[in-house]
């Protein structure tokens, strides 16, 4: 299984705006191969409900506290069962019906947020619809991409404060 940190960027980034046009990168083989990699069958219902989850999230890293009850209603039949092993205690979760991408998803986004509280951000170019995990010691990240979004966000501050300085002369 993959990391949490690179599961959970890999689905709540696949609602990408390219060309300003909203994207689904679940839809399609794409979603089946998500769904797959999340130890589901790719049934068109566990992509429904992973989609379901990632929009959640979004909403969630973004303040909207109302849609924590779309993820609850996910979670509602999941549990997480022990498994002895020589090296310790292995927590499995399981999930009802086509749940299981999707609890993986909101069990991802959980541990992310306990490991690196207030370090899962949405890009602060409102433009963009990507998520970043801010790795830097300060904290202080706010783009997808400082090659992208970061350039483009700085260079509009730029030309703002050129157009104002020159309007005060």
């Amino acid at each position: 299984m993959v990391d949490d940190e690179t599961v959970l960027l890999d689905v709540l980034n696949s609602a990408p705006r390219l060309g300003g046009v909203a994207t689904d990168m679940l839809e399609g083989a794409k979603g089946v191969g998500f769904a797959r990699r999340l130890g589901g069958a790719g049934t068109d219902r566990e992509v429904d409900l992973l989609r379901q989850a990632r929009d959640a999230i979004q909403w969630l890293v973004r303040g909207r506290t109302d849609a924590a009850h779309t993820l609850q209603a996910l979670m509602d039949h999941t549990a997480l069962t022990p498994a002895v092993t020589p090296k310790g205690i292995q927590w499995n979760l399981v999930a009802a019906g086509d749940a299981l991408p999707a609890a993986r998803i909101a069990q991802a986004w959980s541990r992310v947020n306990e490991t690196l509280p207030g370090r899962l951000k949405a890009c602060a170019n409102e433009e963009c619809n990507l998520f970043l995990i801010d790795h830097t010691r300060p904290g202080t990240a706010k783009w997808c991409s400082m090659a992208t979004c970061g350039n483009r966000m700085k260079a509009r501050a730029h030309a703002s404060r050129v157009r104002s300085s020159a309007q005060q002369r």
